[in-house]
C-alpha cells in the first residue's frame, strides 16, 4: 500500500491546536471532513473516541495512530497532526506522543484498514524517517517526507 494514495497536504496539520487527546482526533476529523474526505464527522469522531477508550493506540516511540470505521467513510483516509508540543496519550510507554496519524475507513474495508495501519507502524519503526518527521515544521515537509519514502520503496 502508498500511503500517498490516501493522504494528500491538506489532511496535515502542523501543529495542531489541541493540546489533549480527545481534542486532537477531533481536531483531525474535522481536517479529514474540511478536506471533502468525511461525510459525517460526528459520527467518525464518536466511532475513534470509542475505539480510542477500549486501548490506547498512542503505540510509542512518539507515536499515535488513532483510528476507526464509520459508514460516514466512503474510502480509506488519513489525517497527520503534529502536537504544538508533545502530548500526552496514554501511550504503552508512558511517553508523549510528537505525531498523530489518524486513519478513517469505511465500515466494510477492513483488509485496507489492516493494511494503511501495517504501513504507518512499518515506516516509523525506521529511525532515521520517525525522526525527520518529528523535526518537520509544516505540513508540506511532512507530506514531502512521505513522499519521498513511498517513492523510494516503490522504485526498490
Amino acid at each position: 500500500m502508498n500511503l500517498l494514495d490516501i493522504l494528500t497536504p491538506e489532511c496535515i496539520k502542523a501543529p495542531l491546536d489541541a493540546a489533549e487527546k480527545h481534542g486532537a482526533i477531533d481536531e483531525l476529523v474535522d481536517v479529514l471532513a474540511a478536506a471533502g474526505r468525511v461525510k459525517d464527522p460526528a459520527a467518525l469522531k464518536e466511532a475513534v473516541w470509542t475505539r480510542e477508550q477500549t486501548r490506547t493506540t498512542g503505540i510509542g516511540q512518539g507515536l499515535a495512530i488513532p483510528h476507526g470505521k464509520s459508514a460516514g467513510v466512503e474510502s480509506l483516509a488519513m489525517a497527520i497532526g503534529k502536537p504544538a508540543q508533545p502530548m500526552d496519550f496514554q501511550a504503552l510507554d508512558s511517553r508523549p506522543v510528537r505525531l498523530i496519524v489518524l486513519l478513517a475507513s469505511p465500515v466494510d474495508r477492513t483488509s485496507d484498514h489492516i493494511h494503511a495501519l501495517a504501513r504507518i507502524s512499518r515506516l516509523m519503526m525506521m529511525d532515521d524517517f520517525r525522526e525527520r518527521i518529528y523535526a518537520a515544521q509544516t505540513p508540506w515537509e511532512i507530506y514531502d517526507l512521505f513522499r519521498v519514502q513511498e517513492s523510494q520503496e516503490s522504485a526498490g
